[in-house]
């Protein structure tokens, strides 16, 4: 079999779980339509370990719950702890936070609701929360053109600490908010709050419309400092 290290090379960069010998063989027998001896893959795998123990590499190739993945050298923890924690860190938008809260005190909610909460269109804002895996989609309402409904994640729940949403703290226990995740003042202040900032919609048009104008603002500088 041509190239047989790179092609066992490639299923164990790509899985996203540590990958059996016995799903390597599996795989490229599959894809070869042919038999792979025991003693070649063996030998192909200790080749591949052999390899990645050069300086050169800042990976390796690690034999870990009865398969094979690749691991980040022990040399290099510190570097890759900093980058997620600035992660971890990153600010969401007001306009993400306050679509945050609603959904978190609201949920299952559509986004047409949110937007009738909120004033403005959330459309940005939940494609952000998806993305950073903090909310998720749940199922459909039983309203008319029956619209997704989206509910808080675990990733969510990891954030604040919480084992579900009824730990949450009541709004009115709040005062104070900071806008970073991951801090110790917590999410779970802004959420209150934002939802606190957020539970009178605008009254006059000349208010929504310099609402909207805010929220946008602030989607574009969001977009600005994740690109």
């Amino acid at each position: 079999m041509d190239h047989l290290i790179q092609h066992i090379e490639s299923l164990i960069f790509t899985a996203e779980q540590p990958v059996s010998e016995k799903e390597i063989k599996d795989c490229l027998e599959a894809t070869f339509q042919t038999k792979l001896p025991k003693a070649d893959l063996e030998n192909a795998l200790q080749a591949i370990q052999e390899k990645y123990q050069d300086d050169s590499f800042a990976f390796e190739v690690i034999e870990i719950a009865d398969g094979y993945q690749f691991l980040t050298k022990g040399a290099y923890h510190n570097t890759i702890g900093t980058l997620l924690k600035q992660k971890t860190k990153k600010r969401l938008s007001r306009a993400a936070l306050e679509t945050l809260s609603i959904i978190a005190y609201k949920q299952p909610i559509t986004k047409g609701e949110m937007e009738k909460i909120r004033g403005v269109s959330c459309d940005y804002s939940v494609q952000k929360l998806l993305e950073k895996e903090l909310v998720a989609i749940t199922g459909r309402s039983d309203g008319p053109g029956r619209p997704l409904l989206y509910a808080t994640s675990e990733k969510f729940m990891d954030y604040f600490g919480i084992k579900s949403i009824s730990d949450l703290p009541k709004i009115k226990d709040f005062k104070t908010a900071d806008s970073e995740i991951g801090e110790g003042a917590a999410v779970e202040e802004v959420v209150a709050q934002a939802v606190e900032d957020t539970s009178k919609p605008p009254v006059e048009e000349e208010v929504e419309e310099r609402e909207e104008t805010t929220s946008l603002s602030e989607e574009r500088e969001d977009e600005k400092n994740d690109g």
